[in-house]
């Protein structure tokens, strides 16, 4: 066992309270949750109609600096109807990026349509404004009825850039790019609530945003997600699909298309409501616990990912980058076994066997981070 490793661990150890066991994000519930939990109870509104669902969605557009916000079930399901508002159908391609969760790729193809992987930057690990251009530039065509990949004939229908960490992409020139070729840009920001790049919050620089609200993100309602957009007439149709696309009416029960049941309960809202009135607490103690790292990581022999330019970050999960696949496996190895809980970026996209066949550039980047970044503990603590 590498003894710089070893003492790595102590360290972490050490920086939350010399617990046994230091998980890699666990939730912190320092406000009004079981006030809030204790109130949906009384009122008996605990499914997916109550004051707090209401409450959530004024609160959650003003935070994110939209137009409109909608809660719903969790984050996947924010990604899947998002893409379906945004005109994605079904044969369609959707520019993606293969260093992402796989929810990610999985919301394009339940909207059966098809991922196309473009590389990322090394800084922000996210989709690279450039392999974007440059796949673009090879392979597409402005037809009268939208953007088409000239080799497989398909319509490119959307982007979805990932925030990756909480990092931000270059989301101006991704927008910039999309827009020259008349494609709507999804933004998944699953990982990205409370980051902003050149002053612009994250899931707000898309036709939509979506967010995760999972039990390890920054803040949480258990299971949950959001739907954001400017477009207020859109938000509101993301709201009618994920009530089941239901006509309103007194007491007839009317659906006029497909819709979901998406809806995200008021026990979770509240949940939500109270997280969010900690968000800067949370983050400000997850910022001192990234400058700690950084002021002894070196000690180690490790590298702690530097927060990308331009990019006011949410300190969701911090990472180091190990020297290849060898040193990070054992890197690996050696925190898990003395309790401190570790966990490599996610396995490709294109690696993935229900994935393999899809388009890909060159994953350059992608591969070179595979082989390296792992996350370290990066849950809040209390601010002294």
């Amino acid at each position: 066992m590498d003894n710089r490793f070893r003492s790595f661990c102590e360290q972490v150890k050490s920086l939350f309270g010399h617990q046994e066991f230091i998980p890699l994000h666990e939730p912190r519930f320092w406000g009004n949750e079981q006030k809030y939990l204790s109130q949906t109870i009384e009122s008996t509104f605990v499914s997916s109609v109550g004051a707090f669902v209401d409450n959530f969605e004024s609160e959650f557009a003003s935070f994110t600096q939209t137009n409109r916000a909608v809660a719903v079930v969790n984050g996947t399901a924010a990604l899947q109807v998002s893409l379906r508002l945004a005109g994605v159908a079904e044969n369609d391609e959707v520019i993606t990026q293969s260093l992402t969760f796989v929810a990610t790729a999985n919301a394009i193809t339940y909207n059966h349509a098809h991922p196309v992987f473009v590389d990322v930057d090394l800084q922000t690990m996210g989709m690279s404004a450039t392999a974007l251009r440059d796949f673009l530039e090879e392979f597409a065509e402005l037809r009268e009825d939208g953007c088409y990949n000239k080799s497989s004939g398909r319509r490119i229908a959307a982007c979805m850039p990932m925030h990756t960490f909480g990092f931000m992409c270059q989301m101006d020139q991704i927008t910039a790019i999309c827009s020259k070729w008349h494609i709507p840009v999804v933004e998944d920001s699953a990982e990205a609530l409370g980051s902003s790049y050149k002053g612009k919050p994250a899931g707000s620089f898309g036709t939509f945003g979506s967010f995760s609200f999972n039990g390890n993100k920054i803040i949480t309602s258990g299971g949950g997600g959001a739907i954001v957009s400017n477009d207020v007439e859109l938000g509101n149709k993301a709201k009618y699909l994920t009530t089941t696309a239901k006509v309103p009416h007194r007491w007839e029960y009317y659906h006029d298309e497909l819709g979901y049941n998406f809806r995200m309960p008021n026990l979770n809202a509240a949940l939500i409501c109270a997280q969010l009135e900690n968000f800067a607490l949370l983050k400000e103690s997850k910022k001192e616990l990234y400058e700690d790292y950084r002021q002894c990581i070196a000690d180690y022999g490790l590298s702690l990912k530097a927060i990308p330019e331009d990019t006011d970050w949410n300190y969701w999960l911090m990472s180091v980058e190990l020297d290849g696949e060898d040193e990070r496996d054992a890197f690996l190895k050696c925190t898990n076994d003395l309790g401190v809980m570790t966990r490599p970026i996610w396995q490709l996209m294109h690696r993935l066997p229900m994935y393999a066949d899809c388009r890909k550039d060159s994953q350059v980047n992608a591969e070179y981070l595979e082989k390296r970044i792992v996350n370290i503990p990066s849950s809040a603590r209390k601010v002294q």
